[in-house]
């Protein structure tokens, strides 16, 4: 039986997560509501979601190996590099998940084991 390779996690997003957040969600949102929820990611605590539960409260679709994001968050885990854990906005509105930052590295770890547990910050 092949061994499941570990996906390594930051124990916190990184800082340029929350620009690349802000500029995704100001294209959801109008500018002010878009900063007040990257302050309120900024100040959340971190969740633990399955890596499939997170793909199906976003509607979104996976990505495969040949986007060139993916294809660097795989070499990232295949080196043991640790990943940023996921920026996630509750769209209650629609009854979604907006990946305000980390559906590559989603993607890249969803690869690897549908099952795998992605740390996230979540509003």
């Amino acid at each position: 039986m092949k061994k499941e390779q570990e996906i390594k996690w930051l124990a916190k997003p990184e800082d340029h997560d929350y620009p690349a957040a802000f500029s995704y969600l100001s294209l959801i949102y109008q500018k002010d509501t878009a900063n007040k929820l990257v302050a309120a990611l900024k100040k959340s605590s971190m969740e633990t979601f399955k890596a499939k539960d997170i793909f199906r409260a976003s509607s979104l679709s996976l990505l495969g190996i040949s986007n060139s994001h993916v294809k660097r968050d795989k070499m990232k885990i295949k080196k043991g590099i640790k990943l940023s854990p996921l920026l996630l906005v509750r769209d209650n509105t629609n009854g979604k998940v907006i990946i305000a930052d980390g559906y590559h590295r989603l993607c890249a770890a969803y690869s690897f084991n549908e099952d795998a547990i992605i740390p996230c910050k979540i509003v």
